[in-house]
């Protein structure tokens, strides 16, 4: 690793310097330097001296740096003398530049300052603009000026020029340099601070940086013309701002903040290559104090500390270069007078105690990177620290995962009294007033705080919620352990390399007032045998204060792809972030940060976790590794948040992060309870909501597009479950599974089984009959597609089919469907007049089209906690709904087979919920919907259509007696329904719901239907007759945004309305079936 420089200066204004090769304090060689401050940048680093002039230091280095001067001699041709240097009045200087606007004769180039030396004399350039040596003393010719030039001389060329050059070398690298006053401008007031940042915002070899600066007035200063062969810049320009202010910082990037006198902060925005200064000034409100603002600031590649007038240190959390004022303070403990960042955002601060010098970096490898304290003291090194902190907060640029974590610092046994830290330029001599000649004063220790002053003690460690993002000034709360345990951190004292004759005893050293590891570059990848103190092992009381820190605030980064959702729609490639703190009561929560780029301008999105209803995968054009992120807004308007990974396991850890985090921020832990919501989409993905009790308050109840739905692992067509655990799913290819994550044996750990399920994916074949060639596959213009879905409005080839997602695999190879409904020719065809008509098997003299159906199986193979119950394929299935209370030997659970056979499970218990057999019940034809009831009442549905009550069926008698015919709706064919504890509901072919009137428990058939709503795919009704709904659309939501499969939920049901009132609509993910039979608790 090449060796990197951290910069201090003490009380006197002595110039320190830490190696990171060497691993010791070096006093600088000039012992007549005295400096105010230091900001250092990448091999440069800049200072204020006492005598208020600003100085240069640049890193010595092989590469030269050199600067070429220029001018042209320019003559033109009369007929008396030929070229000479007599001009027209209209014509260029003599000696001037390329354009020819300013004079510059030989002797007006002047030294820029005491820094810079001339390599050898003027010297004409031979070589042309077109870099073809010339052999005529460098002239070029032309007819007049301004005019191409060129080598040869003709007969029509009138005026000629010829370069001069001159080379300078900068001569006082490694060394402390003056930066000359500008001229003839009038250089800026006496300067109280200055810093250096932006060389990482371009990619050239050679970065420039930009030097920013504040006047004792409270005056902003931008020095300009600052480039790697013009190191001093060139002048100073004042940048207007809208108050005084007192310090400024800058980092690696485009971030600038800076500290009015009134303790308020300030942030500069528009920063970028092609407008240094920026655009404008952000008021950030200070970190909230009772008494007093902020006193110093430091900013790095994205991260922002700051020290209040209590001397406590605050982290701006959410800070990018997307999003440069942050989202909010977050409390560190611990007592500094300033803190400063490297360049891998490495934390430096000052103690306010001891006045030494302290890093924070980490010490274990990451992820995720876990920061740790470093000091400097005075004692010898050993031993060596790997793998230090280089995670950068929300930094949207990096294409890898990083994560970082933020801790806090223990407070010290014995705390000592505050010394007074003058803010002004007057801080040395005010600091140094009262010591005693090379030695420094050992504090008393601070008496223990009593009465109201015990009370406003701070706690040892502090934290912020998610309040602070979402208001201008966060509260600070303290905070015990939160999290896990981090990784264990070192404390590491540097030794002074100072000589006697310096006049320090050996237990003196400086104390110091500032600090600056901007240039002080740290690789993670290698090994630093300059951290950890010599003699200090890990069980060592020093070592062990600092090795037990909670987290605080996590962070994890990487890149996606965005589906843009205005027009222009398509995919932009963005930055993303997920920040996740804790809240005083131990509860968590996050913000999701998308950043991107639109016109050159950097914008970001934010979706607070809280606000999350679900996380899905989605299909998405050119994107097989997308998910939709939902919010109750985004569920309002119909436009999810679409992200796309790079690879499927991206997809997976991200799916599975921000679940967690969802989770955690609602408290929800573990496997699904008992009283869970379960549903399932069109892809065949279980979704599962935890109720809460406002879920079905009467007063202030949750709203739909508010339900957060969790994923739970599995692949199901339909899922029912009871509040006593019992859960029932049958997969695609009609395989009867059970949750095997409720029960008492499973509620620590859930079984987890293999779990495989088949689809069955259709194309369609589409052809017309043509007098000259018969049938063929040329179709008129207004024609369906030659290969179509079965509407015929999307186009679908065997090549260009896939499978659902990429968790499925073919299993077998495209064939024609012969079982196709209507009947087929022997060539699988079906025949019509034109399309799209009703299709048959027979072909007439008046089918001009036909069509055939193609067929193929997919296959997922995954790991749940899903049991599998062989040995019958099922098409439906129905648990009996209960209470939470209650208490049954065996729950009834009812099915159809997929041969429309009615079969009721036998040892169906919460303990069991697999059951031990079925039991066959007796039917005159087929059924293909099923549902029970409370009080053991079963409805099923015929696939003629008709509807059945079995009657006599109770817990001793679960398979009943007979079936009662009852009378379908008028011109209607019902294909499902669903029973509660006093009502039934059912489904038409038309998508219409219809309520059962009449049912009393001693005619529990019911006297007649009434229409309900239309718009109905699926009705699930609960046991207390709660009505939930799958709706196809939305009413009065655009046709382009409404998504079908939306959660519908009946408003107003109680035992005086039992129809309900009105319906609330929530989340359209595709849902495609919720369960009949789960409670909400009251």
């Amino acid at each position: 690793m090449s060796s990197s420089l951290l910069w201090a200066v003490d009380v006197y204004g002595k110039v320190y310097s830490l190696s990171t090769t060497r691993g010791r304090w070096e006093r600088d060689e000039d012992t007549l330097l005295e400096l105010k401050r230091v900001t250092a940048g990448q091999r440069c680093s800049w200072g204020i001296g006492c005598d208020h002039h600003v100085y240069l230091n640049i890193d010595p280095g092989e590469v030269p740096i050199r600067y070429r001067e220029e001018t042209y001699e320019n003559q033109r041709w009369n007929p008396v003398d030929g070229f000479t240097d007599v001009l027209l009045p209209t014509d260029r200087w003599a000696w001037s530049d390329l354009t020819g606007v300013t004079a510059k004769p030989l002797h007006s180039f002047l030294l820029p300052s005491n820094s810079w030396e001339w390599e050898g004399d003027w010297y004409v350039d031979q070589v042309c603009a077109g870099g073809d040596p010339i052999e005529t003393g460098g002239w070029e010719y032309a007819v007049d000026f301004p005019a191409n030039f060129s080598r040869e001389k003709k007969w029509n060329s009138c005026v000629c020029r010829r370069r001069w050059i001159r080379d300078r070398i900068y001569k006082a690298r490694g060394s402390w340099t003056k930066i000359p006053l500008d001229h003839p401008k009038q250089p800026p007031l006496p300067l109280s601070d200055v810093s250096c940042g932006g060389w990482e915002m371009s990619d050239q070899p050679g970065r420039y940086h930009f030097l920013w600066g504040v006047s004792q007035q409270g005056q902003v200063w931008f020095r300009s013309g600052i480039l790697p062969q013009v190191p001093e810049g060139q002048c100073w320009e004042q940048v207007e701002a809208p108050r005084e202010v007192a310090q400024i910082s800058a980092g690696p990037g485009d971030l600038l903040w800076a500290v009015l006198w009134d303790g308020q902060l300030l942030v500069r925005t528009g920063i970028c290559l092609d407008s240094p200064t920026g655009s404008s000034w952000v008021v950030v409100d200070s970190p909230p104090v009772k008494e007093g603002g902020t006193i110093h600031v430091a900013v790095g590649v994205s991260v922002v500390w700051a020290v209040t007038k209590d001397y406590k240190v605050w982290f701006r959390r959410g800070v990018n270069s997307h999003n440069p004022c942050g989202s909010g303070w977050i409390s560190i403990g611990g007592e500094m007078m300033m803190v400063d960042v490297g360049l891998n955002d490495q934390i430096l601060y000052v103690c306010l105690c001891e006045w030494r010098i302290n890093t924070h970096m980490s010490d274990t490898p990451p992820p995720p990177p876990l920061p740790s304290l470093l000091s400097s003291a005075g004692c010898e090194f050993g031993g060596q620290v790997t793998n230090a902190s280089h995670g950068s907060v929300l930094t949207c640029e990096d294409s890898g995962d990083t994560e970082l974590l933020l801790t806090t610092i223990p407070p010290r046994p014995q705390d000592t009294p505050k010394a007074f830290i003058p803010t002004s330029d007057s801080f040395i001599s005010s600091l140094v007033a009262d010591r005693e000649p090379l030695r420094t004063p050992t504090p008393s220790p601070k008496k223990p705080p009593q009465g109201k002053d015990r009370e406003a003690t701070p706690a040892p460690m502090c934290n912020v919620d998610l309040d602070a993002a979402q208001s201008p000034q966060g509260e600070a709360s303290s905070l015990g352990r939160a999290g896990d345990v981090g990784p264990p951190t070192s404390v590491a004292t540097y030794p002074l390399g100072l000589e006697p004759s310096l006049g320090l005893g050996e237990e003196d050293g400086p104390v110091w007032a500032w600090i600056s590891g901007g240039g002080c570059d740290v690789d993670h990848t290698a090994q630093m045998t300059w951290l950890r103190p010599a003699g200090t092992e890990e069980h060592s009381p020093a070592y062990q204060d600092f090795r037990l820190l909670p987290k605080s605030v996590w962070v994890r980064k990487g890149s996606m792809r965005w589906w843009r959702d205005w027009k222009p729609y398509r995919w932009v490639d963005v930055g993303v972030a997920l920040e996740q703190s804790t809240n005083v009561n131990g509860k968590r929560d996050a913000i999701f940060f998308i950043y991107f780029t639109q016109y050159d301008e950097k914008k970001y999105l934010h979706v607070f976790i809280s606000d999350v209803t679900v996380l899905v995968p989605v299909l998405k054009e050119n994107s097989h590794h997308a998910f939709a992120v939902y919010t109750s807004d985004s569920t309002k308007q119909r436009w999810p948040l679409i992200l796309a990974a790079q690879t499927e396991k991206d997809m997976a850890d991200w799916l599975s992060l921000l679940a967690g985090c969802c989770c955690e921020a609602r408290g929800i832990r573990g496997t699904p309870s008992r009283q869970a919501l379960w549903s399932v989409t069109s892809k065949g993905d279980v979704m599962v909501h935890e109720p809460s009790p406002c879920l079905e308050a009467p007063a202030h109840t949750l709203p739909c597009d508010m339900m957060f739905w969790l994923q739970v692992p599995g692949h199901l067509r339909c899922v029912e479950s009871n509040s006593l655990g019992v859960v029932w799913g049958i997969g695609y290819d009609g395989t009867a599974w059970v949750y095997s994550g409720s029960g008492s044996a499973a509620e620590e750990e859930r079984v987890l089984h293999t779990q495989t399920d088949e689809r069955t994916v259709y194309i369609y074949e589409n052809q017309r009959w043509n007098p000259m060639t018969g049938y063929t596959d040329k179709l008129l213009p207004t024609d369906r597609f030659p290969w179509s879905d079965d509407n015929g409005f999307t186009e679908c080839t065997k090549s260009t089919t896939h499978p659902p997602s990429p968790q499925w695999s073919w299993v077998t190879e495209w064939a024609v469907d012969l079982a196709f409904s209507g009947g087929t020719d022997r060539e699988g065809w079906q025949y019509a007049a034109d399309f799209p008509v009703t299709f048959h098997g027979n072909k007439s003299l008046k089918d001009f089209v036909r069509r055939r159906r193609w067929v193929r199986k997919c296959k997922i193979t995954l790991t749940a906690p899903w049991q599998e119950v062989p040995p019958i394929p099922l098409s439906d299935i129905t648990v009996l709904p209960c209470l939470a209370q209650s208490s049954m030997e065996q729950v009834s659970v009812w099915g159809l087979s997929d041969k429309g056979d009615v079969l009721c499970r036998l040892g169906v218990t919460p303990q069991n919920p697999a059951g031990s057999s079925w039991l066959h019940v007796g039917t005159d034809q087929p059924f293909k919907s099923i549902s029970i009831g409370g009080g053991h009442q079963v409805w099923a549905i015929a696939r003629d259509r008709a509807v059945f009550y079995r009657g006599s069926v109770s817990a001793r008698n679960p398979a009943g007696e007979c079936w009662y015919h009852i009378p379908s709706p008028p011109k209607q064919s019902l294909r499902q329904l669903s029973v509660g504890r006093t009502s039934v509901y059912a489904v038409d072919e038309n998508s219409n719901l219809w309520y059962r009137q009449g049912l009393t428990p001693s005619y529990p058939q019911g006297s007649a239907w009434e229409l309900l709503s239309n718009n109905v795919t699926k009705v699930s009704v609960g046991p207390l007759d709660q009505v939930w709904v799958i709706a196809d659309w939305v009413p009065g939501c655009p046709s382009e945004l409404s998504v079908p499969g939306a959660v519908c939920h009946r408003l107003g049901v109680g035992p005086m309305q039992p129809k309900g009132q009105s319906w609330d609509y929530g989340i359209g993910v595709n849902i495609g079936r919720f369960p009949n039979g789960t409670v909400f608790p009251k």
